[in-house]
Parts: structure tokens; sequence; C-alpha cells
């Protein structure tokens, strides 16, 4: 699982801590295609009604996979 974690990471996908209202995985994706929270939330809800089903099982997947945004701590 750290494999993927990794290759998630160095690709940009990331879950943000800000911004997150469920579990940051649309707040994750918009940042990586370059668009806000709230449009890649939209596009989610718009592929699910299109596809319907599949979402539900993909977002607990990259809830999973797509590892939490590291914190820096300056000191």
């Amino acid at each position: 699982m750290d494999r993927i974690q990794n290759s998630m990471r160095n690709h940009g996908l990331v879950r943000p801590r800000e911004g997150a209202v469920l579990g940051g995985v649309c707040a994750g994706l918009g940042r990586r295609l370059g668009i806000g929270a709230w449009p890649a939330r939209l596009l989610f809800v718009v592929a699910l009604m299109l596809i319907p089903g599949s979402q539900i099982l993909v977002y607990p997947l990259l809830w999973v996979f797509m590892p939490r945004e590291e914190t820096v701590v300056v000191a």
C-alpha cells in the first residue's frame, strides 16, 4: 500500500488538510486537475448521475489509497 500511496503522492494526488468536506478526495482531485474543490465535487456528482454506482466504489478506494497531505513544521 505504501508503494501506491508514494506513486499517488509523486503524481500530486493527495488529500489536503484544508478544504476537505468528507475525506478530501474531491478536493485533492480538484487540486490535481487545477480546479477548485467545489467544481470537482459537482463533476463527481454529475459523473455519478451519468454512470450510477461506480463512484460509490471509487470514492472509498481513493479515500484509502490517496495519502494525506504532509504537514511541514518549521522550527
